[in-house]
């Protein structure tokens, strides 16, 4: 009973839509007008606003480190587990938004890094890396997400690396037409317009 409530607590935190809230906030329109569309940190970017950027990434990452630590703080590790995961779930169906939401990639990395911060830390650097030769954060997000359940599992943390498979998966899947554009070489550089 703890985690189904701690699910639903992190599924309402991971739907608070910050880079909407944030670019409003500061006059940078309608994020959903904006480049792709999308409500995280890769489009806030297109607004020419690094600083909002920064700051969506950080509290999108956030919400879900902090339904998790509040969840095994005050539930144990199942309820962090399903609140993590519930928060990434949020991010990408805002109840608040009509369940249209983001491609939940900060919000999967910060959820990693509470739930188990080596692996957290290494889907960290794999998406650095990868965008720091690639320039593409769609890519790089795709890389991090596949290997993120591998190595919670050769770590032996099988409760996280499934909650990072079911994870992954949303990630793949919400990014069908970025795989599209990989594979046909029209998917924009990290900083350049959609």
């Amino acid at each position: 009973m703890s985690a189904i409530i701690w699910a639903v607590l992190g599924y309402l935190l991971g739907s608070v839509p910050f880079g909407i809230v944030i670019t409003r906030a500061l006059g940078l329109g309608d994020l959903r007008q904006i480049g792709s569309g999308n409500i995280g940190a890769t489009n806030v970017l297109r607004t020419g606003h690094k600083g909002a950027a920064l700051a969506t990434l950080l509290l999108d990452s956030g919400k879900g480190a902090i339904a998790v630590l509040l969840a095994r703080w005050l539930g144990g590790e199942g309820a962090a587990i399903a609140a993590g995961a519930a928060a990434f779930l949020g991010h990408c169906f805002p109840v608040w938004l009509g369940f249209r939401g983001g491609k939940g990639v900060a919000t999967f990395l910060g959820t990693l890094l509470a739930l188990y911060w080596p692996v957290g830390l290494a889907a960290c650097a794999t998406w650095a890396v990868m965008a720091a030769i690639f320039r593409i954060s769609s890519l790089s997000a795709l890389v991090a997400a596949g290997l993120s359940p591998v190595l919670a599992l050769l770590m032996g943390r099988p409760g996280i690396a499934a909650a990072a498979l079911f994870m992954a998966a949303l990630i793949f899947w919400r990014h069908k037409a970025n795989i599209a554009r990989l594979v046909s070489g029209d998917e924009p550089k990290i900083g350049g317009k959609s």
